[in-house]
């Protein structure tokens, strides 16, 4: 494998962030605690918030081009999973939602391939950030992830790709879309569907099975900051057309620093799974979930 290239002089975040708009580095203003009450209101309301241009042009190309000059390295997967990533249980009823199997085609540009330079790194480094999400969150104990395929990838849907519904891995997921796809590609989500003590079963198979009520849509554009909870808000992105790829970066948080994917799931999505994988395989989560 090839090891990460720096594309470009590292930038400082005030030339990534439009910090004039979003002052997140002034948290204790006034204008700071306007842009945290604007992402809680997001939070509150839709279980997920958008804040438009927080990510400047030029901080985008560079991230393009970094994902364009790496392409060769992307990891594209072409099979059928659950919402949990998990192998399938025939003991279970045959409409329960584990049973419930959709085919995915997608790409990762995995952590470990990007720049230490990368505007992706010095977002992902960034205690301002880390703090902006957690106050946002109103949740002071989340931190940059240990795993070091997923703390902070390049999820990348060529034409025709389609990523079923799913549950993250980690609690928090911040993603920046880093290039829009002509149509399609679209962010679906079921907020808060299930919780930390209950698996919901029965609302997921109703939204599974086209349940429309559980369903809210974010048409994100470039340069936009999401903030999401992935673990707990079962979704998806709807299938790309057009010629242009879709680009999206996913900073990635968590309640438990050291917990890392199951290994099951890290090799459906990144490709493979490192010792740390294997290692932390049976560690304890700080939630009943199972995954």
């Amino acid at each position: 494998m090839n090891q990460p290239a720096n594309i470009q002089p590292a930038m400082a975040l005030g030339d990534i962030l439009n910090l004039e708009r979003y002052p997140i580095d002034r948290l204790e203003s006034p204008e700071g605690q306007a842009v945290v009450e604007l992402a809680r209101e997001g939070l509150d309301q839709y279980g997920c918030c958008c804040l438009p241009d927080f990510v400047r042009p030029e901080a985008l190309e560079l991230m393009k081009a970094e994902i364009e000059a790496g392409y060769d390295e992307i990891f594209w997967s072409e099979n059928s999973h659950n919402p949990y990533f998990s192998k399938e249980d025939e003991s279970l009823p045959e409409d329960h939602p584990r049973r419930f199997f959709e085919h995915r085609t997608s790409g990762f540009f995995n952590s470990d391939l990007i720049a230490p330079t990368s505007p992706m790194t010095t977002i992902y480094d960034s205690e301002i950030v880390r703090k902006f999400v957690a106050e946002s969150l109103r949740d002071p104990d989340i931190y940059c992830w240990a795993d070091p395929l997923g703390r902070n990838p390049y999820g990348v849907m060529k034409p025709g790709d389609y990523f079923p519904w799913h549950f993250d891995g980690n609690a928090y997921t911040v993603s920046i879309l880093v290039q829009e796809a002509d149509e399609g590609g679209v962010f679906e989500y079921c907020p808060d569907i299930r919780n930390p003590e209950d698996e919901c079963y029965d609302n997921v198979k109703d939204a599974l099975n086209g349940d429309r009520s559980y369903v809210r849509e974010l048409p994100l554009k470039e340069g936009d900051l999401q903030i999401f909870k992935g673990r707990y808000s079962m979704h998806r992105v709807t299938r790309v057309v057009g010629d242009k790829h879709r680009y999206i970066a996913l900073p990635t948080y968590t309640r438990d620093p050291e917990t890392v994917n199951l290994p099951e799931r890290s090799k459906q999505i990144y490709g493979r799974a490192t010792q740390m994988h294997w290692d932390m395989a049976n560690s304890t989560r700080i939630d009943k979930l199972s995954d």
